[in-house]
């Protein structure tokens, strides 16, 4: 096996760089730093294949293959045009090329694309007569060429699709939110499975999902149908292989998951991706709103939800959904930590409890706030003398304590990816069992950026807002413009808004 080290970098959603990067020191990365959107670390290529396997909070992983200097797109024709790309490629190969600009002197990204493209082609053609092909999806060799100010770093991508498209999700809500997103949320909490959890809108329960597989401690890239390493020259197959088979990482999980939502059709779309995921046995589902809710589903636990923000998912009554939130949380989930994602300050002032932790983070085009509330009974002044305090900064939790290493028993290692069973006959079973067939999920369309008008929403702590009333309350913060891209699909933000590598 190769275990030679080399420079690795994953790229995540900005606010879950620190997550990131503990995950990547608990798969053992070296050298482990953050920056803008991406984590960068050294590591061979097991790590590697680990690491699109097993990080949750990984956007895509890549491996830095030529760095250069340019301040055109002429030079970075020539650049590229020096590269040895025979090591790579033949013309034989398909290849496609992504292109991440941030620099006053590289204001299109595509334009830098079509000639990073043309260097490439031009290289073979003079050399063979004979150039590769451009292939968009499924190309055998994916390249991302990432250019801040002058700098430029070619990377090899690793992935191919983005990593948040785990292949569990076989139906989805109107707005479902990001995969990567709702990992890092709950990372975010410290919460592994050490009590029961409930996400009372569940949605298409992409939550519920993420958590299930956190607190077994379930790797998310196994029901992937491939990555784009599988497609390089030196794929390790039996490597990849006895990491794809091996669970001794896996845990038993004893506590239980709960959600919930209003919509029928939620329920029934939450419950599919459930079972396709083959995490049933840890997770109740019922049709109910969360103002119907008179008792917590147990003594205590950790609430996390991600509320309609009235962008893309509209409500006759926003404020008031909030308003009820908070009511419940008051009278319902006492002695519950809660975590609720939003977009507008106004929606957090109608829960009418004082957070304790405010985090900002990016939902798609969307700067929202997480905020945690701890739910207590009695007066705040009793609370604090118990030696809490609300008036605290978040820092990244970390897990304390040695995990639990029990495991499930040992899956039959295949051969061959096509030998593997089909995933129905494991989830019919409702039960653990040999490795999914992963399914392929072709990449979703770009669209165009979102500019949305509220940036300073999240005002000064002690500065009031504007009271608002009547109809003017509620054209203003129920009826909202519809963004013109999805804030789930990281394939779907404007390229120029993706990871900097730059430190």
């Amino acid at each position: 096996m190769n275990t030679e080290k080399f420079e690795i970098v994953a790229k995540t959603f900005q606010g879950l760089e620190d997550v990131l990067a503990e995950e990547i020191r608990q798969l053992g990365g070296e050298n482990v730093e953050t920056g803008r959107r991406m984590v960068s670390f050294t590591g061979d290529k097991a790590l590697l294949y680990k690491a699109n396997l097993a990080c949750r909070t990984a956007l895509r992983i890549l491996k830095p293959i030529y760095k250069f200097e340019a301040s055109d797109p002429d030079e970075v024709y020539e650049k590229m045009k020096a590269f040895p790309w025979e090591t790579l490629l033949s013309p034989e190969t398909t290849f496609s090329i992504d292109s991440v600009t941030n620099s006053d002197s590289f204001r299109h990204s595509k334009f830098v694309t079509y000639r990073a493209k043309d260097a490439i082609a031009d290289y073979f053609m003079e050399k063979n007569g004979k150039r590769p092909s451009v292939r968009l999806n499924g190309a055998e060799v994916v390249l991302n060429l990432h250019i801040s100010h002058m700098s430029c770093t070619l990377s090899l991508d690793s992935s191919g699709e983005s990593l948040h498209k785990r292949g569990y999700r076989v139906g989805q809500t109107e707005a479902p939110i990001n995969e990567v997103l709702a990992a890092g949320m709950i990372l975010k909490t410290g919460w592994h499975g050490e009590k029961d959890l409930i996400d009372p809108m569940c949605g298409s329960g992409t939550i519920l999902i993420e958590a299930a597989l956190i607190a077994t401690n379930t790797y998310p890239g196994i029901f992937r149908k491939n990555f784009a390493f599988e497609r390089w020259k030196d794929f390790d197959e039996e490597l990849f292989e006895s990491l794809y088979n091996d669970d001794s990482h896996e845990r038993e999980f004893t506590h239980r998951i709960y959600g919930s939502d209003i919509s029928p059709r939620a329920i029934d779309i939450a419950t599919q991706n459930i079972k396709s995921a083959g995490v049933a046995k840890y997770i109740d589902l019922k049709i109910m709103s969360i103002q119907r809710y008179e008792t917590a589903p147990s003594p205590e636990g950790i609430l996390i939800t991600n509320p309609p923000y009235g962008e893309r998912i509209s409500s006759s009554d926003l404020l008031g959904l909030y308003e009820s939130i908070g009511n419940r949380l008051k009278h319902v989930f006492k002695g519950y930590d809660a975590w609720i994602i939003s977009y507008h300050k106004e929606c957090f002032d109608r829960i009418g409890l004082k957070p304790s932790v405010k985090i900002e983070l990016m939902n798609g085009a969307l700067e929202c706030e997480y905020r945690k509330y701890e739910i207590f009974d009695g007066r705040y002044k009793e609370f604090k003398g118990e030696g809490h305090n609300l008036d605290k900064r978040h820092d990244s939790p970390r897990r304390s304590g040695p995990r639990d290493q029990s495991t499930f028993g040992r899956r039959k290692s295949y051969g061959h990816r096509d030998e593997r069973p089909e995933r129905s006959e494991r989830f019919e079973r409702g039960e653990r069992g040999e490795r999914p067939e992963r399914p392929f999920r072709p990449a979703r369309p770009q669209g165009k950026p979102f500019e949305h008008r509220d940036r300073d929403r999240f005002k000064p702590e002690g500065e009031r807002p504007k009271r608002l009333h009547g109809d003017e309350a509620f054209q203003k913060f129920v009826t909202f413009k519809r963004p013109s891209i999805k804030p789930n699909d990281e394939d779907t933000k404007p390229r120029t808004d993706e990871t900097d590598t730059s430190k």
